[in-house]
């Protein structure tokens, strides 16, 4: 039987950009599928040395250097959709390959399709013939039913509900516990309120709360 050190020299090493409280989630995604060795994580923030085990590495100007510690993979763990986005195509540019993490506890059809850099959380289901495409969160206890359509960096919350042939834009936010009803599509770069309940289209740029949800700005 391998060793640990021998099972870690032959898995990918990676690096997670991030030091917050989602930086936390993604790390432990990534340790539950034990698909990578993580070196650890970089941030600008006063994130502290060590965020649960992982080792800071320094911001995300180090990030160029650790090409040639034989880091091949980043995982981008910051919750704001577009700067999460934007890091992982700047590690993208840089020569980096982009993870992905999916918990062993949630379930993906095989008929799904996932970009890079997605993060389904724990509890998460994401049914038949949906399309997850890069930079996407799934958090915690979210659904995305049947043949549904998630654009590149956005985020459905916890304890969402997506009913089925439901298209979401990129780097829009589903709040916590929001539902949306069958094929209905959400625009790019909007925000749906935490606990809404959304029956129309929303479009481009907007924020809509309530139930039924309704545009306020």
């Amino acid at each position: 039987m391998a060793s640990n050190g021998a099972r870690e020299q032959t898995r990918p090493r990676l690096v997670v950009l991030g030091g917050g409280g989602h930086a936390k989630v993604a790390i432990e995604t990534l340790r539950d599928a034990d698909a990578f060795d993580i070196a650890g994580f970089l941030d600008r923030s006063d994130a502290g040395e060590e965020l649960i085990g992982a080792k800071r590495l320094g911001d995300d100007t180090a990030l160029a250097g650790l090409l040639g510690e034989g880091v091949s993979h980043v995982f981008p763990a910051v919750g704001n959709n577009s700067v999460r986005v934007r890091l992982g195509e700047q590690a993208r540019a840089a020569g980096f390959q982009i993870a992905t993490a999916i918990s062993p506890f949630a379930y993906v059809s095989r008929s799904a399709q996932v970009g890079e850099g997605v993060l389904v959380v724990a509890g998460a289901v994401v049914n038949a013939e949906t399309v997850i495409e890069d930079f996407v969160i799934i958090n915690t206890n979210a659904s995305v039913d049947h043949d549904g359509r998630i654009g590149a960096g956005a985020h459905i919350a916890p304890r969402c509900a997506l009913a089925g042939c439901v298209s979401v834009g990129a780097q829009t936010l589903i709040g916590v516990g929001s539902s949306v009803l069958p094929q209905v599509t959400i625009g790019a770069n909007s925000t749906i309120g935490a606990g809404s309940c959304v029956v129309r289209d929303i479009p481009a740029n907007a924020k809509a709360i309530g139930v039924p949800a309704r545009v306020v700005s």
